[in-house]
């Protein structure tokens, strides 16, 4: 089936251009996020960057003067009209039942695509440095949907369950932008990590997706891999790997991974890409214990700070201030987190001071050119919205074909469960299986399967027979007389597909 949903048009490359006196927001960020914001920005400046800098007020302290989102609403106004978002590190307070800021930010903007660029770093030792085995890798994480929805419920006391989304549209956009990012950064190869083995419908979608954009793209050789034999193929073989693109939960876990790979979350610079609003940020840690020293590594922030001037189109700045970076390394200067320590270890300006000094040199291994890897972008192409963009796919047949009512039960056993169950049938429906956890353990089953006190129960239509919505919620009405409901789902037919899952064992 041809996918119907919308191609952005920011998803497409485009013309690099070089944009003066440009605006961006700044957030210096919690703990040593405003030591390392300091420092890259005069980086920026010592190499005439042309930026404009408006600082916006976001992150902990925002958090405890009230403000729920943990930003203050001119912040937001004034990240919307911009477009831009350059970011430090953010805490966000424990225990006082709050979001994130950071999943907050990606989220409301529909930053849809996070790409986290892994490289082996001159000065950075790591265990496949020692073994000079080089590492040159790309991963793009889907960052809107999937379990960061945080739509989850306490069905009974014991039982909790969330909702994993998975979307076409959210799945074609993030894929999409990865094929493109892999044609612009030369590569050949692109996998689809996923465990669509055991998540069918969710991660299935997501893998039906990239079968789909891959078409499109025979220049790049396209496969797939579970998550978990990546992950071990990753810690064992990374230099076989160009680019991989996941899913949100499976895509911060690997990342993560991968920037142990090459140094650490100090060395992991993160982009965060949306159609009409964009974050470049540190995605490590506050580290709260050393605030003030002025010992911070701000390589990771400048690291997202080169890879927003290459999607503004400050290619050349780009490139020089990287190259003045890597030149740094290769000599050896390094912060207190890293490198020889038979070389005593400079603060976190020291450090600024020693790029600002190497600017215009280019390191013995591992230069690079002036060129973007990022779709760029221009103001001009800032829009500012006034409704919601609405995405759907749409003239697949539809058909109910039945309902899962979750109940809760203390004391009954499967059996009972079921009698009680065939109380409620009508002429129109079958009892087809009780599962429990999502074993099934009705009508037939193991006595060694361990129960907890939170059952679904399956009605089906019978062939032939069509029903209404009306009727499915009438089953879940009725069958509370006998049992407390804890939630309905509607069985579907999708193209003529059922769009849910078997119980394990059925």
């Amino acid at each position: 089936m041809a996918l119907k949903t919308t191609i952005f048009a920011a998803n497409l490359p485009k013309q690099v251009l070089y944009i003066m006196n440009t605006k961006i927001a700044v957030a210096k960020g919690d703990g040593i996020g405003p030591e390392i914001m300091e420092a890259v920005l005069r980086i920026f400046a010592a190499n005439n960057v042309q930026l404009e800098y408006e600082f916006v007020e976001m992150g902990k302290s925002y958090f405890d003067a009230g403000h729920s989102t943990g930003m203050t609403a001119a912040a937001k106004d004034t990240i919307e009209k911009l477009g831009i978002l350059f970011k430090g590190p953010m805490e966000t307070p424990k225990g006082k039942g709050v979001k994130s800021i950071n999943v907050t930010a990606r989220k409301v903007w529909n930053t849809y695509a996070n790409q986290r660029d892994f490289r082996t770093l001159n000065g950075v030792e790591t265990v496949f440095s020692k073994a000079g085995i080089p590492i040159n890798l790309t991963i793009i994480r889907e960052n809107i949907e999937d379990t960061y929805g945080g739509i989850e419920h306490l069905l009974t006391y014991d039982v909790a369950v969330g909702r994993r989304i998975i979307t076409r549209p959210g799945s074609e956009q993030v894929i999409r932008y990865a094929f493109e990012m892999a044609r612009r950064k030369g590569y050949t190869k692109l996998a689809c990590g996923h465990k669509a083995n055991i998540m069918k419908l969710t991660d299935g979608l997501f893998l039906e997706v990239f079968q789909e954009v891959a078409k499109e793209y025979q220049d790049i050789e396209s496969s797939d891999i579970i998550v978990d034999d990546l992950c071990m193929k990753l810690v064992t073989h990374p230099e076989k790997f160009q680019a991989i693109v996941l899913t949100n939960l499976q895509g911060d876990i690997v990342s993560d991974l991968c920037a142990g790979l090459v140094g650490g979350l100090g060395f992991a610079p993160s982009a965060n890409i949306g159609d009409n609003i964009s974050i470049f940020e540190a995605v490590h840690g506050t580290a709260p214990d050393i605030m003030g020293k002025g010992i911070a590594n701000p390589t990771a922030l400048l690291l997202s700070g080169i890879l927003m001037l290459r999607y503004m189109g400050f290619t050349k700045n780009a490139a020089t201030i990287e190259n003045a970076l890597l030149y740094t390394l290769e000599q050896g200067v390094h912060t207190g987190d890293f490198g020889d320590k038979a070389i005593p270890s400079s603060g976190t300006q020291a450090f600024a001071d020693a790029i600002i000094a190497n600017l215009g040199k280019v390191p013995a291994d591992g230069g690079v050119i002036e060129k973007a890897n990022l779709d760029t972008r221009a103001n001009a192409d800032h829009h500012i919205l006034t409704k919601n963009k609405l995405t759907v796919t749409r003239g697949i047949e539809e058909e109910m074909v039945g309902v899962d009512v979750f109940v809760e039960s203390n004391d009954l056993q499967p059996a009972e469960l079921a009698e009680l169950a065939k109380k409620r049938l009508t002429d129109n429906f079958d009892l087809v299986m009780i599962s429990n956890r999502g074993t099934q353990v009705w009508p037939t089953g193991s006595i060694y399967t361990e129960l907890v006190n939170e059952y679904r129960v399956r009605f089906e239509k019978k062939p032939g027979v069509a029903v209404t919505q009306k009727e499915l919620l009438h089953i879940a009405a009725d069958f509370s007389q006998d049992v407390k409901v804890c939630s309905v789902e509607f069985l579907m037919k999708f193209g003529g597909k059922i769009g849910y899952t078997l119980a394990q064992g059925q």
